[in-house]
């Protein structure tokens, strides 16, 4: 019953949290490590063995920086072999040549890097380690060398928030094939960012400034972390193409110690995939069951008509208000009551 009502679509794993970065906004607080009690190679086939008996969902290996698993490519020839749409997560600084043509072959259907600045100073300073930038920069020519096509994440914040304009030209430059947008959630290192939030006219100001980019159909845009977006594409008179808080309805999170969450943000333990399985976590979670349920969400989001296309960020009610359930705090709709 649940299974079918909500099926298992996209996974982000955490293979390692060790990381080579200091990023000011990582929900991680991830640091070269070592972390011990990480899920070993044979944990992570037994895993993938498990989502394939239930589900079909899209694998984002993500860290922390996957590259610095010794082991990361067997785990992706595993998760290919297995049918599995297999998609990494990488800063840039690891891969070379060689790699990014393993990444290819090995099955990896697209790579992510994330550009958070519109200039090397800019986005040096948000990922803590110079030299950040001309690594996307050179990743992004060495992946297009290989033909394996990659997207650029950008994190908004007061510090960019205005800067939208001049990464999405240098997103289009550097021949990404899509562009994702993420809305600061303070979880992490990332609550040093506290009070760089957009408030909720400026969340209003660039969602709409998206939507204009996106209408252009240049590249592929998706706004994660402000499912209020797909309120305003449906105001619009347009068909979103997505749901907006997809945690724990199609998606899931697991750490790099095999504790599930509804995602990477919303920091509440849902299950022990190495205890319990990967399906009986997803399929009984008490945690993942109240997201589901959207007629518990409180305030104007549980009132709101645009509740199932849109549901308000899960993790910022959580972080801001201590209730996951509590309605989004950056969000300027005036709900009009359900019937």
């Amino acid at each position: 019953m649940v299974q079918r009502e909500f099926p298992l679509r996209m996974v982000a794993w955490e293979v390692t949290r060790n990381c080579n970065l200091n990023c000011i906004h990582c929900r991680a607080s991830a640091t070269r490590g070592p972390y011990t009690d990480e899920l070993t190679f044979q944990e992570c086939t037994r895993i993938i063995d498990e989502i394939k008996t239930f589900a079909d969902p899209t694998i984002i290996l993500t860290g922390g920086e996957p590259l610095m698993r010794d082991d990361i490519f067997d785990i992706i020839t595993y998760g290919t072999e297995k049918g599995l749409r297999m998609v990494i997560a990488v800063n840039g600084t690891l891969l070379d040549t060689a790699k990014a043509q393993r990444l290819k072959e090995v099955g990896i259907k697209r790579v992510s890097m994330s550009l958070d600045g519109r200039n090397r100073e800019a986005h040096d300073r948000f990922r803590g380690v110079a030299g950040s930038f001309d690594a996307v920069m050179n990743g992004a020519k060495m992946l297009n060398d290989a033909g394996l096509p990659f997207q650029i994440n950008t994190t908004i914040t007061r510090l960019n928030g205005d800067d939208l304009d001049d990464i999405y030209r240098i997103v289009k430059a550097i021949g990404a094939v899509a562009w994702h947008i993420f809305l600061l959630v303070p979880v992490g290192r990332g609550e040093g960012l506290k009070g760089e939030e957009l408030n909720t006219r400026m969340y209003e100001e660039v969602l709409e400034r998206l939507y204009g980019i996106e209408k252009r159909e240049e590249i592929e845009i998706k706004v994660t972390c402000a499912p209020h977006y797909y309120r305003i594409v449906k105001e619009k008179g347009d068909t979103p193409k997505s749901a907006g808080c997809l945690a724990g309805k199609s998606f899931m999170f697991i750490s790099h110690r095999g504790v599930a969450q509804p995602c990477g943000y919303l920091e509440m333990a849902s299950g022990d995939v190495r205890e319990r399985g990967i399906r009986k976590v997803w399929e009984e979670s008490p945690i993942f069951d109240q997201l589901r349920e959207t007629a518990s969400y409180k305030g104007k989001c549980g009132r709101c008509k645009y509740v199932k296309i849109c549901g308000g960020c899960r993790a910022r009610a959580h972080e801001s208000k201590g209730d996951m359930l509590e309605e989004e705090p950056y969000c300027s709709y005036n709900a009009t009551l359900l019937p």
